[in-house]
């Protein structure tokens, strides 16, 4: 599956996540599955980690409320979430793989190991036979239409 995201989402959430840092930052996205099998993210989410912590992330239940109501109220739909990796790859660690419960949402996970060279990878997870599998989307950053 392909995703896009825009650059100016991109943006806001690297600059988020250096200003949390070495908090994981996190938040939601949300857009529209294309015709053709592309997933726009149109909204992006920048929400509270209520846990501080440089090891995993837990979004407030009334912020993430809030935010499925104004994503339902833009015409959107909840694609996923987002969050960074202060020191480490971007990929799902064992506690984002066990964490992950929604087989149809993206996993964006931005890593901020490399100063100045933040990386942005997409991800879908899924239970197969009990295990979880990780599959990486082909993640566009594009310049605004």
């Amino acid at each position: 599956m392909k995703i896009t995201i825009n650059k100016s989402d991109f943006d806001r959430i690297y600059e988020h996540a250096l200003s949390v840092r070495p908090e994981e930052a996190c938040g939601l996205i949300a857009g529209v599955d294309n015709e053709d099998g592309v997933r726009e993210i149109r909204k992006v989410y920048i929400l509270t980690n209520i846990d501080h912590t440089n090891e995993h992330f837990t979004i407030d239940p009334k912020d993430q409320l809030a935010t499925i109501k104004d994503i339902r109220a833009n015409g959107l739909k909840p694609l996923g979430n987002w969050h960074s990796h202060p020191e480490s790859p971007s990929r799902p660690s064992e506690e984002d793989k066990r964490l992950a419960n929604d087989s149809n949402a993206s996993y964006l996970i931005l890593s901020l190991q490399e100063e100045g060279n933040p990386v942005l990878n997409a991800f879908h997870v899924e239970s197969v036979d009990g295990e979880k599998t990780v599959r990486k989307e082909e993640l566009i950053i594009q310049e605004e239409k």
